[in-house]
C-alpha cells in the first residue's frame, strides 16, 4: 500500500482590492453608557471595543458602498490603518465616528471635522478601477 501525501486546493477565488476615497464628517465616540446602546464597550457586530485600538463606527448608508464590518480605513490627518467595528444610528447620514476609548475630553477637542477616508474594498467584476 502507497500513502499518498493529502494536498488541499484553496479553490476560493482571490479577489483584487482598490482604495477608494469619499469625503465625510468625522467625530468621535467613547466607551460610557450615554453615548452608546446599552452596553458601551459591545459594538454592532458583536466586537468588544478596547481603549487604544484603531476602531471607527460608520453610518449605515455607507455599508453597501464597502464600509462594511472589518473594513480597512485611512483617515486624512491621523496615522494607520481603522477597522469598520461599529454602525451609527440609523438617522445618521455620511459619517464615521473615530472610537476614543474613555476618553471624553479628547474626543470633545476633537470635534466635528469634514475629512476625506481613503476606504479598502474589493474590485468589483463590472467595475473598471481606472
Amino acid at each position: 500500500m502507497v500513502l499518498l501525501p493529502l494536498v488541499f486546493i484553496d479553490c476560493a477565488e482571490e479577489k483584487e482590492y482598490i482604495w477608494k476615497t469619499r469625503m465625510v464628517k468625522v467625530s468621535a465616540y467613547n466607551s460610557t453608557v450615554g453615548q452608546t446602546d446599552g452596553l458601551p464597550t459591545l459594538a454592532a457586530w458583536s466586537d468588544t471595543l478596547v481603549p487604544g485600538m484603531k476602531a471607527i463606527a460608520v453610518s449605515r448608508d455607507l455599508i453597501p458602498i464597502g464600509l462594511d464590518h472589518n473594513t480597512q480605513v485611512k483617515i486624512e490627518g491621523l496615522e494607520g490603518v481603522f477597522l469598520v467595528k461599529d454602525k451609527m444610528a440609523q438617522r445618521m447620514r455620511n459619517k464615521i465616528d473615530i472610537y476614543m476609548g474613555n476618553d471624553i475630553q479628547k474626543a470633545k477637542e476633537w470635534g466635528t471635522q469634514e475629512l476625506e477616508i481613503q476606504f479598502l474594498t474589493p474590485i468589483d467584476s463590472t467595475e473598471n478601477p481606472n
